[in-house]
C-alpha cells in the first residue's frame, strides 16, 4: 500500500513520533494506522496513542446549572478571535439558558430546540452569516441530580475546558476542587470498573511487546506488565489519580476524608477530535518523509 503524506502526518500527530519513524511504521503495517500506533508504542518510540486526535477547532465550552439540572456543551468557531466576539458570547449564553429550560439530551435535539420562534440550528446559521465564520454546536449533555447531591461545575480559560461532575453530597467547596482536578488531570474514567476488558487486553498486549522489545526475560516481563498496567489505570481513572492539590493523596482518599463521592463527570475540551487543515505542515511531512520516492 502506498504511504501518503497525510497518513504520516496523522500518525505523527497521534503518537508524537518522528516523521521517519512514522513512515517506517506505516510501511511495516502496510498502512494500517492503528497497527502502526501499536508498533511504535511496542518499540518505545511513542509514549501513548492519542485516540482523540489533534485539538484544532476553536470556540468555547460552556456549563450552566439551575437547581438540580445542569447542561454542558461545546460551541465551535473557526478562529479563537471569533470566540471572543460579543455576539458569539451572547449566543453561548442563549443556548445555555435554552438548554436548561428544556429536556433535550443530545446535540440533534438541541439543534431542533426553538428559541424566540427560531430553532437553534437557524440561530447558528444566522450567526455564521453575521460573524463571517462557521459556527457549530456539538457534544450537548444534560445531567439531573437529587436534592442531597451536588454539582461541580468549572470552566478553565473562559471555557477552553469545561467540567460538570455529580457528587454524592452537596458540598460546593469539594465539588469545585474535584471539577478543577478533572479539568487539570483529564481522567477518562471514574474508576477501574468502567474500563472495558477490550481496552485492558489491548493495553496489556502493547505493554508486553514493549517489555519484550527491551530485552527483558519472560519471567520479569509479566511483573513489569502488571506494574505498568496498574500505572496506566492510575493515570486514566479519576479516583486513582493523585489529587491535584496534594499529589501524595489519591482522589479517593480526599473524597473519603470529606465523606463524599463522585457519581459521574463530563469533561469537554475545545476541538477534541476535530482536525483543521495545515497545508504547510503536510508539505513539510511529505518532503521530510520523502513520500513517493
Amino acid at each position: 500500500m502506498a504511504i501518503t503524506a497525510q497518513m504520516v502526518k496523522e500518525l505523527r500527530e497521534r503518537t508524537g513520533a518522528g516523521m521517519m519513524d512514522c513512515k517506517g511504521a506505516l510501511e511495516h503495517t502496510n498502512g494500517d494506522l492503528e497497527a502502526a500506533i501499536d508498533y511504535l508504542r511496542e518499540k518505545g518510540i511513542a509514549k501513548a496513542a492519542k485516540k482523540a486526535g489533534r485539538i484544532a477547532a476553536e470556540g468555547l465550552c460552556n456549563v450552566a446549572v439551575d437547581g438540580n439540572t445542569a447542561v454542558i456543551f461545546e460551541l465551535n468557531s473557526e478562529t479563537d478571535f471569533v470566540a471572543k466576539n460579543d455576539k458569539f458570547q451572547a449566543l453561548l449564553e442563549t443556548i445555555a439558558q435554552a438548554l436548561l429550560a428544556s429536556n433535550v439530551t443530545t446535540t440533534e435535539e438541541a439543534l431542533a430546540l426553538v428559541v424566540s420562534g427560531k430553532t437553534i440550528e437557524v440561530l447558528l446559521s444566522e450567526a455564521t452569516a453575521t460573524i463571517g465564520e462557521k459556527i457549530s454546536l456539538r457534544r450537548v449533555s444534560r445531567l439531573v441530580k437529587e436534592d442531597a447531591q451536588g454539582f461541580g461545575a468549572y470552566k478553565h480559560m473562559g471555557g477552553k475546558i469545561a467540567v460538570l461532575a455529580v457528587l454524592g453530597a452537596d458540598d460546593q467547596e469539594v465539588a469545585k476542587d474535584i471539577a478543577m482536578h478533572i479539568a487539570a488531570q483529564k481522567p477518562q474514567y471514574l474508576d477501574r470498573s468502567q474500563v472495558n476488558q477490550e481496552t485492558l487486553e489491548h493495553e496489556k498486549h502493547v505493554l508486553t511487546q514493549q517489555a519484550l522489545a527491551e530485552g527483558k526475560p519472560a519471567n520479569i516481563v509479566e511483573k513489569m506488565v502488571i506494574g505498568r498496567l496498574n500505572k496506566y489505570l492510575q493515570d486514566i481513572c479519576l479516583v486513582d489519580q493523585g489529587f491535584v492539590k496534594d499529589p501524595d493523596q489519591k482522589v479517593s482518599d480526599f473524597l473519603k476524608s470529606k465523606k463524599n463521592s463522585v457519581l459521574s463527570f463530563i469533561r469537554l475540551e475545545v476541538g477534541e477530535g476535530i482536525e483543521k487543515k495545515e497545508e504547510d505542515f503536510a508539505a513539510e511531512v511529505a518532503a521530510a518523509a520523502n513520500v513517493g520516492k
